[in-house]
């Protein structure tokens, strides 16, 4: 029998797109008490199923495909905007495709303004409606209001007129912002990308005996298995090392690992390695935020994603891929690189930022140390020291050095010279991958 925590979870995905959610009214159509309305409501939203906005309320909206990275559903851009809507609530889940700055005639703008697209404009009554009557929702710029007659069109044509504070520039660079951040978080692999899925799974329940860890040991060949309760909410972990000399009828809690290592769907997959180096797992079981178990991951779900994700090329660039870019062997010298400090890579002042400076010692230690096919590195500690400030367009040389290299840790001395000028120094202490 399900929770109530997932018969919320079911209801909310009966719902039809567009419903308003309230936490009181959840507690009382499933007879249910608040703070478990919330916590669900709250879990819905990690799920994309429903959407929190400020001055409207949380509603039921379309869960987005993470292919549909370049597309911003109208209640997100309320979010962004710092908006409230005037018209058209029922269509807030609908996707925007493109966004037309009105800053021309009316004609013209006309041309541009298509079925699911966003027109942003100032206060011209005339181009709300003819925006509206061609299928595109309206935002309208300055804090200015529109005409009644035009929020009765919005909601007869479900399509959301929304007014903001910010100016047109303002609001167009805030949307392609979050376009910009949504690029790079496509590139971003959580766990639930790799993990297999609960209905996939295999696990035993703590009141069972060790014959059926051979039961599934046998038709499965895995010798680790995630342990639930009858809620199916995962309270341990059993491997073959832990029913050794046990009998058969011994039940799992009773050898069990209590409480072992978890992660959620959300994590990400740098964390999960991280942790199953660092502890030495194979497996890890995934959970919702009531500990009921979602699926499981593997280390070699893990090493396969990581060998995928260097195949792929990246779309959003972050600072970590400009540095990557920018950053060359120096010559014949395999264990020297140079690199040129570009205007993205300095702070206000025009000198290269201390976040910079500390990627750019890690880039180039991990290159040192795919050298030596060492493998990936996590950084486990890095002690820096700036000594002379670096300015914009300067050409770097940075020079790692092996100090120590194990099975598991590693340990380099990095220096920093701008003009031969020694600029920086750092010590790195980092795990193996």
């Amino acid at each position: 029998m399900p929770t109530k925590h997932e018969q919320i979870l079911q209801h909310i995905s009966s719902l039809g797109i567009g419903n308003k959610i309230s936490v009181r009214q959840i507690a009382k159509n499933l007879n249910v008490s608040e703070g478990t309305a919330y916590r669900a409501i709250k879990e819905a939203e990690n799920q994309g199923l429903v959407s929190t906005i400020e001055r409207v309320g949380t509603i039921r909206i379309e869960r987005k495909k993470k292919e549909n990275f370049e597309r911003l559903t109208f209640a997100e851009v309320i979010n962004i905007v710092d908006g409230q809507v005037l018209g058209g609530r029922a269509g807030l889940h609908k996707t925007l495709s493109k966004f037309v700055i009105g800053a021309m005639q009316l004609d013209a703008m006309m041309r541009y303004t298509e079925a699911d697209s966003l027109l942003i404009v100032g206060n011209r009554v005339k181009a709300h409606e003819l925006a509206l009557n061609e299928g595109a929702a309206v935002l309208i710029t300055g804090g200015f209001d529109t005409d009644e007659h035009i929020k009765r069109l919005a909601d007869e044509k479900q399509l959301p007129i929304i007014s903001t504070s910010y100016d047109t520039f303002t609001v167009a660079a805030m949307i392609n912002r979050a376009i910009y951040d949504q690029l790079i978080k496509k590139e971003i692999v959580f766990v639930d990308d790799i993990a297999t899925p609960y209905d996939q799974s295999f696990y035993l329940y703590a009141k069972e005996p060790l014959e059926r860890w051979y039961q599934l040991n046998e038709s499965s060949f895995h010798t680790r298995f995630p342990v639930v309760d009858e809620k199916n909410r995962v309270v341990g972990m059993v491997t073959s090392r832990d029913i050794i000399g046990k009998d058969r009828t011994t039940l799992i809690e009773r050898v069990m690992t209590k409480n072992p290592v978890v992660v959620q769907a959300k994590t990400s997959l740098a964390y999960v390695a991280h942790m199953m180096v660092w502890e030495g797992i194979e497996v890890v079981p995934v959970v919702d935020q009531s500990y009921t178990l979602q699926g499981v991951v593997s280390r070699q779900d893990v090493l396969k994603a990581l060998q995928q994700m260097q195949r792929q090329p990246q779309i959003g660039d972050t600072i970590d891929d400009i540095i990557s870019g920018n950053i060359e062997v120096l010559g014949d010298d395999q264990s020297a690189f140079q690199v040129e400090v570009t205007p993205q890579m300095t702070n206000q002042l025009g000198t290269l930022s201390n976040g910079v400076f500390t990627s750019l010692m890690t880039e180039a230690s991990s290159r040192l140390l795919l050298q030596f096919k060492k493998g990936d590195l996590v950084v486990e500690n890095l002690t820096v020291y700036f000594i002379k400030p670096v300015q914009i367009e300067s050409k770097l040389i940075i020079k790692p050095k092996l100090l120590e290299a194990g099975r598991i840790y590693a340990k380099i001395d990095v220096e920093v010279y701008n003009e031969q000028k020694l600029v920086g120094k750092g010590l790195l202490m980092a795990q193996l991958i």
